[in-house]
């Protein structure tokens, strides 16, 4: 069974799941917080401190990356997964396999992982998607029926 595009010619979207983003974001300034906190409050030695503080900064970075591309969302058309901004995480024709089960190696938390036949440039879109070789990612603060459905699409694809 297969499904008509939008106007847009997007099969399928998968957005960032507003409660999911609000926690991620929620616990890692708290990280980043209470890191900064312990570090500047009683200060421990010179490298603990500045270990403290490079990771606190760290982690408030990482909270703000991922609230940015937690508004944003991976598209599937007929020929390429791309971002809301346009970059292509991979076009159909690179895709070899979806993996998707329970036991798949490196799949996001509520996502999928796709083969490439080609490695490509490494890319993150911290909670959403990531590119890693011959691997592409897509998932973390996502919802899980709108991942699973765009797999089922890519993979009824790569069987037709």
């Amino acid at each position: 069974m297969t499904f008509q595009p939008d106007e847009n010619g997007i099969y399928a979207i998968v957005a960032a799941s507003p409660a999911r983003r609000i926690f991620g974001c929620a616990v890692l300034l708290l990280l980043g917080g209470l890191l900064l906190y312990v570090a500047l409050a009683s200060p421990p030695s010179a490298g603990w401190l500045i270990f403290m503080l490079v990771f606190g900064l760290g982690a408030l970075w990482l909270a703000e990356m991922v609230r940015r591309t937690g508004l944003g969302h991976v598209e599937l058309t007929a020929t390429e997964l791309r971002d809301s901004h346009g970059r292509v995480l991979a076009r159909m024709e690179d895709i070899a396999r979806v993996e998707r089960g329970a036991f798949a190696f490196l799949k996001p938390s509520n996502g999928f992982t796709l083969r490439l036949k080609a490695p490509k440039p490494r890319a993150w879109a911290p909670g959403l998607w990531w590119r890693l070789g011959r691997r592409v990612g897509v998932g973390g603060i996502t919802s899980a029926g709108q991942a699973k459905f765009m797999a089922e699409q890519i993979a009824f694809r790569l069987e037709s």
